[in-house]
């Protein structure tokens, strides 16, 4: 699956403000909530469940925060790029400024965890994310994003 199947321009934010970790899962699914039509505390708590089993900070200044959702109908993505790092209990204690939010559904098994490995290589490329952080522009994170995944799925 592309990354443009679950990253809708709209879902990315360049200058996303958090001063701590649970501040910027706050933040992200009210973004979320917002776009989906759900509850941002479903949402919520959804993510700090899982970051109860272990940090999604996967070093090198890049988290992402996933979970699963009752009565989700697809893979819902996010991108942010917070405007100042923060301490996301990463493995490697890198403060992380980078998130790629991931949801789905609660029967994806195998499509949520392609999708997190499409996410999470794409997010190794040094190069791409040299250009994640220079870039502040929306469409250009986008088109940035979704032209990477479909050269990585090829």
């Amino acid at each position: 699956m592309p990354l443009a199947d679950l990253l809708a321009p709209n879902a990315v934010f360049p200058m996303l403000r958090a001063s701590s970790k649970k501040q910027a899962l706050q933040e992200l699914s009210q973004q979320a909530a917002l776009l989906m039509g759900r509850e941002q505390r479903e949402i919520f708590e959804t993510l700090l469940q899982r970051e109860r089993l272990g940090s999604t900070g996967v070093g090198s200044g890049i988290a992402i925060p996933h979970g699963k959702l009752p009565k989700l109908d697809k893979l819902f993505g996010l991108f942010a790029r917070l405007e100042k790092p923060i301490d996301f209990e990463s493995l490697d204690g890198e403060p992380v400024d980078l998130i790629f939010l991931l949801l789905a559904p609660e029967a994806a098994g195998a499509d949520h965890l392609k999708a997190l490995a499409r996410v999470a290589r794409m997010l190794r490329d040094p190069e791409i994310v040299a250009k994640l952080r220079a870039t502040r522009d929306a469409g250009a994170i986008h088109a940035l994003l979704t032209a990477t995944s479909a050269s990585n799925a090829a």
